[in-house]
């Protein structure tokens, strides 16, 4: 009984499985036998299985003591990868092997991307990508439950995947475990352990790293919507600084508007928009008319006309503030109406608030232009009416609008010519700011009309303006720029039929093919005296056979018979000599006087096809009892 209280006495001050063998040894020698010795080996071995249940215990209150530290240490940080290092750090002491990971599989779960490791290892580092096409990670994935095995390259239980294999000989590792990072029942992630040496786990330890790796995901699910609640309240705070700026900045604008207007309708002028402008903006402003005369400068703008027209002509194009080379221009406007152009040279570039301070400042200036009533203010606005009012069907009373002319220093009973261009697309607003501001400089008018620009300017040679107008618009646009004209008209009824011969002319050229080109009624030939608005028979037989009806009434030769008869006979001298009944030398002869008097290439197709029409005029009108006035085309007696 001494010796079994002596057991007793070992559990309760929790001996070694040692110390209880020695109770048993000492019996022996004392000369315990027989029944006494077996009833003491009896206690001895009920000892120490209740020492190893105690130590059981012991140890599953220190494990599950370990898990709730590991579930508070888990539950501090709200990094993400500070919670993934603490997760792996956790598992390797907890399950006292050499190695411990974390894996996730990319958004298309072709590979496995390392994203903690703790222990030595050589080759499993962060960041290292392996293929999910086989191996523990793989099964654990599929079958959303824990797998182990006791020898990894010798397991044939799972597919092996060369790379995996590769990385794992390097490590030298034999037995890994793997639980599954699951939240709502998906897998995200594997948390892997393992040691380098055959290890058979048991079901404690496969317990213990499923509920570590349940615990782990939830805290790795709370930090990713941690991460994303973090960065949407972030994205709100950026918002709502930008708004507060925002509102702020419209503030600001509003009273900036408000001041700038009340100066306006106090009487405020041109100069002291621009340099009000130029004070708020740290910039050199200037303010131009329609026509592109200067209202008001303040401060000094680059000296380049060139790069003043061009920033006009975009702006008013895309009707909003355009930059070129550092120069902003913003379009004056009332509706559908140009009224001028804001220009702007700031000393530095144009943040959003001062972009928005331009447009606010254009918006006044209109209000300005609409305001004054100055003489000169609203000329550009006036020319347009007046060639609008020109053009006017029923006609205006031809005195007023010669009134009105004068009072823009214009004598409308002097020879002019009607211009007409027409663009497509983008361009046609770049075009009417170009033509404003081209007519005012030649002291002409301008107007929008039918989809072209209409000029009306001093002249008496339309197919020169024509020309003139072309070459100057067409390299500012960049594309091809259809130019037609007529012309001279010398009082206010004819500018709107010359209007109208322009219109057609410009209409047949595209008809033709001839778009992009410049000509006037009078370069199209016979096709012009078909056009004209009142056709000029005589002037056309002039231009065509002029000088060698001129020839024929001075020296009294033939020269027209014999141009008539050439042309009749196919342009041969041969078949001409015998129906004049002459030598064909004869004819050879006077086919080159005519040469001489029409200059070379009268043979060409164009102008032998006016030739010829000319001539058949001019044997019309003697059929029908009337004469030709040679060199002059005109009819006698």
């Amino acid at each position: 009984m001494a010796d079994t209280l002596s057991f007793l006495e070992l559990l309760a001050r929790e001996g070694s499985p040692d110390e209880f063998e020695m109770v048993v040894a000492v019996a022996r020698r004392n000369g315990v036998t027989g029944e006494g010795l077996e009833e003491l080996e009896r206690a001895k071995r009920l000892s120490l299985a209740v020492h190893a249940q105690l130590e059981r215990h012991q140890q599953r209150e220190g494990t599950f003591a370990t898990l709730v530290d590991t579930a508070r240490e888990l539950a501090k940080p709200p990094d993400l990868d500070v919670l993934l290092n603490v997760t792996t750090r956790r598992a390797r002491l907890l399950l006292r092997v050499d190695m411990a990971y974390i894996g996730m599989p990319d958004d298309d779960l072709k590979e496995v991307c390392i994203r903690a490791a703790d222990g030595h290892t050589s080759m499993l580092s962060v960041g290292l990508r392996l293929p999910n096409t086989g191996g523990v990670g793989r099964k654990v994935l599929t079958d959303s439950l824990p797998f182990w095995t006791p020898d990894y390259l010798v397991d044939q239980r799972f597919v092996h995947s060369e790379r995996t294999d590769e990385v794992v000989r390097a490590e030298g590792l034999h037995a890994i475990m793997a639980a599954p990072l699951v939240y709502e029942k998906a897998p995200f992630g594997i948390l892997y352990v393992g040691d380098r040496n055959v290890r058979h786990f048991k079901v404690d330890e496969i317990s213990l790293l499923s509920s570590l790796a349940s615990l782990a995901s939830a805290m790795i699910e709370k930090a990713r919507w941690l991460e994303v609640a973090t960065g949407r309240a972030e994205s709100l705070r950026i918002r709502v600084e930008e708004a507060e700026s925002q509102l702020g900045s419209l503030a600001d604008l509003a009273e900036v508007h408000q001041g700038l207007m009340d100066m306006a309708l106090s009487g405020g002028n041109f100069q002291t928009l621009a340099e009000e402008a130029g004070h708020r903006l740290r910039a050199s402003v200037q303010l131009r008319a329609a026509d592109g005369a200067v209202l008001a400068t303040a401060g000094r703008l680059p000296e380049r006309e060139d790069l003043v027209l061009l920033a006009r002509m975009n702006a008013h194009a895309s009707r909003e503030p355009f930059c070129l080379e550092g120069m902003w221009a913003a379009p004056v406007l009332a509706g559908d109406g140009h009224l001028g152009t804001l220009l702007v040279f700031p000393t530095e570039p144009l943040d959003e608030w001062a972009r928005r301070l331009l447009g606010i400042v254009a918006q006044v200036a209109a209000v300005l232009v609409l305001l004054d009533r100055k003489p000169g203010m609203l000329e550009a606005g006036d020319r347009g009416e007046l060639l609008d009012d020109l053009l006017a069907n029923p006609p205006r009373p031809a005195q007023r609008l010669r009134k009105r002319a004068r009072w823009l220093g214009m004598d409308l009973d002097t020879d002019h010519v009607v211009v007409l261009s027409r663009t497509d697309g983008a361009a046609r607003g770049k075009a009417a700011v170009w033509a404003a501001s081209y007519a005012h400089s030649m002291g002409g008018l301008h107007t929008v009309k039918n989809g072209c620009n209409v000029l009306l300017l001093m002249g008496s040679d339309p197919g020169e303006a024509a020309r003139a107008v072309s070459a100057k618009l067409s390299p500012l646009l960049d594309t091809p720029v259809t130019v037609a004209a007529a012309g001279p008209v010398s009082d206010p009824a004819s500018v709107r039929s010359g209007f109208a011969e322009a219109l057609r002319c410009l209409e047949a050229m595209t008809t033709l093919g001839a778009g992009g080109s410049a000509a006037s009624v009078g370069d199209l030939g016979f096709l012009g005296v078909l056009l004209a608005d009142s056709p000029d028979i005589d002037g056309f037989i002039a231009v065509a056979i002029g000088p060698v009806l001129e020839y024929d009434r001075q020296r009294s030769t033939e020269l027209v018979q014999t141009l008539g008869a050439y042309f009749e006979s196919g342009s041969s001298p041969t078949y001409a000599a015998e129906k004049l009944h002459v030598h064909p030398n004869t004819v050879s002869r006077r086919l080159e006087r005519i040469g001489e008097l029409l200059g070379p290439g009268w043979q060409d197709t164009e102008r032998s096809l006016d030739i010829q029409l000319a001539l058949r005029l001019v044997r019309l009108r003697h059929l029908l009892g009337g004469s030709v006035t040679p060199g002059t085309g005109r009819e006698g007696g």
